[in-house]
């Protein structure tokens, strides 16, 4: 049986909303067949924060591992989505996962508080750190969430972000969920190999057999 492949990165586009202040893609095409040139080239520009992306630990940690330091296992294996009711704006508490047992080391967070990748709204849910704590507990080492940040918009101290160095989780933030079930899939979101970066985009990818 063919492999199911579930496509959870959002559309890289200027239609594609990032952090309010951080730079949204562009594209720029220094050479284009449809005038005349040999072949087309273009050029990107954007925040390494963009759409579906993992956060090196150096982005909340002073003297945390550069993107090209954070071992590659962390981003593929088995994975387990969990589909979480929570309120907006709120931190998401161990309780919400009160019935559900963790069974991948890997686990991504449906939350649905983020339902447009368009529009950039402010009041998505977010990790506790007493949640990370559980998790790490229950031999997690990745954890993923449907969402810009696993922290609040309004959060400076980035607690979860802090909770996750502190069990050095590796972060996916930014994943579309909307479309997937609760269950057990393989994951797939590899960095690309950026030298002394804060983060890296990803094409995030789930697949089931």
């Amino acid at each position: 049986r063919t492999p199911m492949l579930y496509d959870i990165t959002p559309p890289i586009s200027p239609s594609l909303a990032v952090w309010p202040g951080d730079i949204p893609p562009s594209r720029e095409v220094l050479l284009d067949m449809a005038r005349g040139d040999n072949i087309t080239l273009s050029t990107l520009r954007a925040t390494v924060h963009l759409g579906a992306h993992v956060d090196a630990p150096s982005h909340y940690g002073i003297d945390g591992r550069t993107m090209e330091r954070q071992p590659l296992d962390l981003y593929v294996g088995p994975c387990q989505v969990l589909r979480i009711a929570a309120a907006r704006g709120t931190r998401i508490e161990p309780g919400a996962l009160e019935g559900k047992r963790i069974t991948a080391p890997r686990i991504l967070l449906k939350t649905g508080t983020y339902p447009d990748w368009t529009r950039f709204t402010d009041d998505f849910a977010a990790l506790s750190p007493a949640l990370v704590a559980h998790l790490a507990g229950a031999g997690v080492k990745l954890v993923g969430i449907d969402t810009p940040s696993v922290d609040l918009f309004s959060s400076k101290d980035l607690p979860a972000h802090q909770a996750c160095l502190a069990h050095d989780m590796a972060i996916l933030e930014g994943i579309v969920l909307a479309d997937v079930d609760e269950g057990q899939y393989e994951l797939i979101a590899l960095p690309l190999r950026l030298v002394g970066f804060d983060a890296s985009p990803v094409r995030a990818v789930l697949r089931r057999s």
